[in-house]
């Protein structure tokens, strides 16, 4: 297990927060009169920075070897699995698009991964609300970042997109890609900070086998969303 350096500058600073607090209970706690204020102190900075250190964490994935399969880009719990008629990113012109929900609240971890290998052609920012993630507008209407790009699963290319969302608690999308990186699968790649979704899109024509369902807890890098069909897998 490790911390994400991605939030080395809210654990580093809320470390010495909490030794500052610690300093100042252990002091207190040299006279009875205010012991118990002491105590409280410690316990206080011990919980928040134990809680800090959990939030960022960076717990190490398995990721699956099989080449036919797409894994889950986010912690957290399948909220919807829809197909939309059309998507407002040019790589999925004209193409009838899967769109995969997932839900994560405060306790989940919020590092994010690549779900195939992936060559990213753009990089769109959206400015929004911030309502809860577990609502059916804020895929519309909250701040987002997404990643387009050309995926490969197996021996097909297509188009696939990731998008980041924030939630009522999350105000911090960090996404350093920038077109033209190539990710491999399970990759890790940024985070949402506190409650947030993430979502994965693909075209509903590359012929994907979905393997989970609505409800189910996933884990990034290592749950397998979806697999190719036997016969949509190329020779």
């Amino acid at each position: 297990m490790t911390l994400t350096r991605y939030g080395f500058r809210e654990w580093f600073g809320g470390g010495i927060i909490a030794l500052v607090l610690i300093g100042a209970g252990v002091f207190l706690c040299r006279y009875e009169a205010v012991q118990w204020l002491g105590w409280g102190l410690i316990g206080i900075a011990a919980l928040a920075w134990c809680c800090l250190a959990a939030f960022f964490r960076n717990p190490h994935r398995h990721i699956p070897t099989d080449e036919d399969i797409m894994v889950s880009p986010a912690d957290g719990v399948i909220k919807d699995i829809e197909v939309l008629e059309d998507c407002e990113f040019s790589e999925f012109k004209d193409q009838r698009v899967v769109r995969i929900g997932i839900f994560l609240s405060v306790l989940n971890v919020h590092v994010n991964r690549a779900p195939c290998a992936m060559t990213v052609s753009s990089k769109h920012y959206r400015e929004g609300r911030y309502l809860d993630a577990r609502s059916p507008q804020c895929s519309k209407e909250n701040e987002a970042m997404t990643i387009v790009g050309s995926g490969t699963v197996g021996k097909q290319v297509f188009p696939v997109a990731v998008r980041q969302i924030s939630g009522a608690i999350a105000r911090r999308i960090v996404c350093p890609v920038e077109p033209g990186r190539q990710m491999i699968k399970g990759e890790l790649y940024g985070m949402i900070k506190f409650g947030s979704r993430t979502e994965l899109y693909f075209p509903e024509n590359v012929g994907m086998k979905i393997c989970v369902n609505i409800g189910e807890a996933v884990s990034a890098g290592s749950t397998i969303l979806c697999r190719l069909r036997d016969d949509n897998k190329a020779v």
